[in-house]
């Protein structure tokens, strides 16, 4: 137990909307929620290629929609009386972003305007916006301090100027309208259930399906990346969604930083297998590094008596791996 814990009184949800919820880090969360607390949870996903209803829990009341959709987010929000707004929503692969960035564009930022605007119609109690650390641009790898809340934003791919387009349009919100929001940014999350065209689950499903797969490698593969666990991640969300400070910006960090040569390196270890890389066509422009400082939510955990919990990568990457084994084929083969 800290002796930084001061008496904070934690925000209490009831009806909770999370977007984007079918996808891997909000369908994880709203699990969570709903089997901790047993909130009422309503999940709204449009049911992109990379969403799943069925792992998510049947306690939770699905509603196939489109965050760009005006009056069918706002016909939610007051049928449901909605006092909380998670906003896990978006397009995020980076690699489609470069050739589909006006759809990024719609999805990330129009999306969130809407949804900023519904939300301060409806008088609803708490918006937790998620973004990423990819806005932050990239970073010096002899940089040992990394990005706080303060730093420039600096995004150099189309995703990540979206995704600063949808903080400040929160941000705005926050001042014009006093919108009660709190903004996340976080490191590469992976994990159980995350669709296989992020590099740990696409590396893990290839070795399962042929323990001789050849792995594709953009560029070099030495870019680095920071990795935290999803269990972790979700941790987080529910320090955040409960004892979080409005008008506040939360870096989470994982702590587990890897290149891509690395992530192939550790898989086929745990495969028992010799290492097959090809470097193939590198993106228009691939940042080097994400170098992220979380003390301020560290800081949050210590007000309530706790520490953050990470999970090493050598645990988190068994568990991937054995949830890949078990389900992945038969989860993918039939996503929705």
């Amino acid at each position: 137990m800290s002796d930084n814990k001061v008496n904070i009184l934690p925000y209490t949800p009831v009806n909770i909307l999370i977007t984007g919820g079918a996808g891997f880090i909000g369908r994880a969360v709203a699990n969570y929620l709903v089997s901790k607390y047993n909130y009422n949870i309503i999940v709204v996903d449009v049911l992109d290629y990379c969403a799943s209803v069925t792992q998510l829990d049947k306690k939770i009341l699905f509603i196939r929609g489109d965050i760009c959709n005006m009056s069918q987010m706002n016909d939610i929000v007051k049928k449901y009386n909605i006092d909380t707004i998670m906003h896990f929503a978006a397009q995020t692969h980076v690699d489609n972003s470069f050739n589909n960035s006006i759809e990024f564009t719609k999805t990330n930022v129009l999306g969130t305007h809407i949804l900023a605007q519904v939300a301060v119609d409806n008088k609803v109690k708490r918006f937790i916006h998620v973004s990423t650390d990819e806005v932050y641009g990239e970073q010096s790898v002899n940089d040992t301090t990394g990005c706080i809340e303060k730093s420039t934003l600096n995004p150099t791919n189309p995703y990540a100027a979206t995704k600063c387009g949808a903080e400040f349009i929160i941000k705005s919100y926050q001042k014009s309208y006093n919108l009660p929001a709190i903004i996340t940014r976080s490191n590469n999350v992976y994990g159980y259930g995350q669709y296989p065209e992020k590099v740990i689950p696409c590396f893990i499903m290839k070795l399962l399906a042929n323990k001789s797969a050849v792995l594709p490698i953009h560029g070099s593969g030495n870019a680095l990346r920071n990795f935290i666990y999803i269990d972790d991640e979700v941790d987080c969300f529910d320090v955040i969604l409960h004892y979080g400070k409005e008008g506040s910006i939360y870096n989470i960090s994982g702590n587990n930083e890897h290149s891509v040569n690395d992530v192939a390196k550790i898989l086929c270890k745990e495969f028992d297998m010799p290492v097959q890389v090809e470097h193939v066509a590198d993106r228009n422009f691939n940042d080097q590094r994400y170098f992220i400082d979380c003390s301020n939510l560290k800081s949050l955990y210590e007000s309530i008596g706790r520490k953050m919990h990470l999970t090493s990568f050598e645990e988190g990457i068994k568990k991937t791996i054995e949830w890949y084994r078990k389900y992945g084929t038969q989860t993918w083969n039939k996503v929705k």
